[in-house]
């Protein structure tokens, strides 16, 4: 006979775990089931299992657009960890400086703004409040000095740098916020003594500064960059929204597969895009787990 004591904990998570089946491995499944198959609006009832055909196409066929979605995803994710790791890191050691030490809770709290409202307000604030080519706020600054107004959503190249400053208004208070209490955990003997051994700033920076807040701010990066690798609001918002698309034509791999599945309504091929994201996804999981934990253990 069982055990009452050692049975009961596990009737009591029983619900936990058809909960989580029902919400998340389901959908999985399902959706890894249909990208077997050439499910689409004309195929919705009678789809048929066509086997890897959909991740054929969207891996070897480069015009049907998923690889080079892939690869602006990934100069996305790059070029907005960079800007933000060098932009709050500069930010977050203006804010310990000794000179604004007095208005120090003031700029914190101006700051943290953007982070406060939330996103969709904030992207369709600078939308149509900045980037807006007839009254927006820059093209109004532009006019007055004598320029012609821009087409910030129209151009690839200016489209994506729009979307890069957009991003980097609303992502840097929470890596500034990590910045700054990374930095004030650090000992200030340490720059006393490299200040005795005649350190610059910058050798204070390599040698102490950097080192010593890698293990603090590394789970924020790996953080900020799978959200930043998954977004989808600011590139659908500022420029594939329907009846106000802008022809940037801009897809991040996220935007693609929504497109993919909810306008053209090619389910099967969608969902092929989506299992792929997800292998990426925790592949990258796995690596900087493993990484971490390597590095917990040195």
């Amino acid at each position: 006979m069982l055990n009452k004591k050692k049975v009961s904990p596990y009737l009591y998570i029983i619900p936990a775990f058809i909960v989580i089946g029902l919400i998340i491995v389901y959908p999985i499944m399902y959706t890894f089931y249909i990208s077997f198959t050439n499910m689409n609006i004309y195929h919705w009832f009678d789809f048929e299992i066509t086997g890897l055909s959909n991740y054929s196409k969207a891996l070897f066929v480069f015009d049907l657009g998923f690889i080079k979605a892939l690869l602006i995803t990934i100069i996305w994710t790059i070029v907005n960890m960079v800007l933000q790791l060098v932009i709050a890191y500069l930010i977050a050691n203006l804010l310990n400086n000794k000179l604004l030490k007095r208005g120090k809770n003031i700029y914190k709290m101006l700051l943290m703004v953007p982070w406060a409202i939330p996103g969709y307000v904030s992207i369709l604030l600078w939308k149509n409040g900045i980037f807006n080519v007839q009254f927006g706020l820059l093209n109004q600054w532009l006019n007055t000095l004598g320029f012609q107004s821009v087409q910030w959503l129209n151009q690839p190249v200016v489209a994506f740098t729009s979307m890069t400053v957009l991003n980097l208004w609303l992502a840097l208070p929470f890596m500034i916020m990590i910045m700054d209490g990374a930095l004030q955990s650090i000992d200030r003997s340490y720059y006393e003594v490299a200040q005795i051994e005649g350190a610059s700033k910058f050798e204070q920076s390599r040698y102490i500064t950097i080192p010593l807040i890698k293990s603090v701010i590394g789970p924020a990066v790996v953080i900020t960059a799978f959200t930043t690798f998954k977004q989808f609001d600011i590139v659908y918002l500022l420029t594939l929204q329907p009846a106000s698309r802008t022809g940037a034509g801009i897809h991040t791999i996220i935007t693609y597969a929504y497109e993919n599945a909810f306008i053209t309504s090619n389910y099967g091929y969608s969902s092929a895009i989506s299992i792929i994201i997800f292998i990426m996804l925790v592949s990258f999981t796995l690596l900087t787990s493993n990484d971490f934990r390597r590095k917990k253990h040195e």
